[in-house]
This record gives structure tokens, C-alpha cells and sequence, in this order.
């Protein structure tokens, strides 16, 4: 089986330019509020509800955490009972930071480890050849130009008898106007990459940065989809959430820990989450 998609653009230095935007960020985020480390440190769960209900439990398996970050979320997953996490990011500040958190949390690396790697070299770098549980969260996928080749690497590392969890940004939001999201200005179909230059982070938007230029791409729901069964994993569920976890658009508003759209505002999903499991 195979997916047919157009070949995205790719520009030259890409993968550069996306790790010194990443490295850079990485202190601001290890010591601000957004992902507030110290009360991360009592509460060591920052997972989502769905998510929680959706990878059920977790007691006594493997999981390996792709494009982890500074490992909030892998080390959430030890917490609720796993009994070995790897967290894989390309970025090293990244990676030593979660080590740090990991070690503060009194976590040695028998049980929560950390690795170096770009996501596409994940087999050969992880300790283990698979997992019971391969997990990616939030705003991961925009990173990476090849869908096809992820989604090989991810299923290649999922045990028999195991599955992979997806959650991520709905792509439907990023073709609506910032403001409202009534309007659709962009091309949902488009897999040209696209070139940014902003300072500041998600973490803290007035952030002094230097390294600006950052390179993403947009993945349908459909080639998400695709690219997973093509890898030989049998989708299990796709569910779609009508909530997001920053104010993605201008007229959100914050009920039950979420940003949401206002009570008379057609609802749209934001967030979407798929199971993809290996017989």
C-alpha cells in the first residue's frame, strides 16, 4: 500500500534553522510559568483528559515519547504507572533538561531515559528496539516535511500487541482567519513549507530571541491517516476535540483548564487524537 501525496517543498537549512529556534527556547520554557516546573514537580501530571482516557492504562508498560521536548509529558506517563518512559528530541538542551526534571522527580535512567536524536533516526538511537506505547503530542508533526518516513519510524518501534497515540492540532484551524475562525483565508491542501520569522515563544509571546526563522509544514487529517495505515498499523479510532490548549484564535476563552470557543460560536474541532495499534 502506498500514499500519493505531492512531495512537500524543502528548503535548504531547514532542520538547522528549527533546531536553534528549539535550543534557544529551551531555558525560556525550563523557567516560566506556562510549563511551571516547580508545580510540575508536586503535581508530575500534565496530561489531558482525553488523553489519560484515550491511552487507558499504562500500569507496568513501555513508552517511548517521540519529539518529547523538555519531557513534562513523558515523565506524566511514568507517573500514572508506566514502567519504563524514553523521551527522543532533537534538540540537546531539550533532552538535558528532561534528564534534570527526571532526576529531580528521583527517577534514574532505568526508568525514564532521554536521547539525542532527530525524529527520522529514532530506531537507531533509542535503547530499545520497541515499545508497548508509542506517544507523540501536541504540535509535534509540523516539524517534519516527510509524513511517509515518520510514520514508518514510529510504526517500526511500536511492539506487536501495541499501538501508537497521536494527539495534535487539527489542521482545519490553520486555514481559518486568526481572529475569529469563521473565515477560510489559507489553502487546507497546501504542503508548501512555510517560512517564519517571529521572535518570542508560544511560552512568552514578548520573549528577547535571536534565532527567528523557523520552517513547518501542514499535514492534512487524511495523509496523517494514510501514512499510518500505510506503515502497517490498523487505526483503531480518530476522534476530534473541540478544544485547544492555547488561544489559537482571538475569541477563545478559558473554561475547564481549555481555550474554547464562545457558548454561541459553531463549535469546530481543534484538537484531534488517533490509536493506531500493531496485531
Amino acid at each position: 500500500m502506498s500514499v500519493s501525496v505531492t512531495s512537500p517543498s524543502v528548503p535548504e537549512g531547514w532542520r538547522e534553522d528549527n533546531k536553534a529556534v528549539w535550543d534557544e527556547r529551551v531555558p525560556l520554557h525550563v523557567a516560566g510559568p506556562f510549563y511551571d516546573l516547580d508545580g510540575f514537580r508536586t503535581r508530575r501530571d500534565d496530561l489531558r483528559d482525553f488523553e489519560r482516557a484515550e491511552v487507558g492504562d499504562v500500569t507496568g508498560k513501555s513508552l517511548l515519547h517521540l519529539q518529547c521536548h523538555i519531557g513534562t509529558d513523558t515523565l506524566s506517563w511514568l507517573h500514572r504507572g508506566a514502567a519504563r518512559v524514553v523521551g527522543l528530541d532533537f534538540s540537546a538542551p531539550a533532552v538535558e533538561a528532561a534528564r534534570a526534571l527526571a532526576a529531580d522527580l528521583g527517577y534514574g535512567p532505568d526508568r525514564a531515559s532521554f536521547v539525542t536524536s532527530d525524529v527520522y533516526d529514532a530506531a537507531g538511537a533509542v535503547p530499545e528496539p520497541s515499545y508497548d506505547i508509542v506517544y507523540t503530542g501536541l504540535g509535534a508533526l509540523c516539524w517534519l516535511p516527510d509524513l511517509g518516513r515518520w510514520a514508518r519510524t514510529a510504526a517500526s518501534l511500536v511492539a506487536p500487541g501495541g499501538f501508537l497515540y497521536l494527539a495534535e492540532f487539527h489542521p482545519i484551524t490553520e486555514t481559518l482567519d486568526d481572529e475569529t475562525g469563521t473565515r477560510i483565508v489559507r489553502d487546507y491542501f497546501t504542503r508548501d513549507a512555510q517560512v517564519w520569522n517571529e521572535p518570542g515563544t508560544y511560552a512568552d509571546l514578548d520573549a528577547v530571541t535571536v534565532h527567528n526563522r523557523s520552517v513547518e509544514w501542514q499535514h492534512t487529517l487524511g495523509d496523517v491517516v494514510s501514512a499510518l495505515a500505510a506503515a502497517g498499523l490498523r487505526i483503531e479510532f480518530l476522534h476530534e476535540h473541540d478544544v485547544s490548549l492555547f488561544p489559537r484564535f482571538g475569541n477563545l476563552e478559558v473554561r475547564d483548564d481549555y481555550h474554547r470557543f464562545p457558548a454561541d460560536h459553531p463549535r469546530i474541532p481543534l484538537i484531534y487524537s488517533l490509536r493506531a495499534s500493531k496485531d
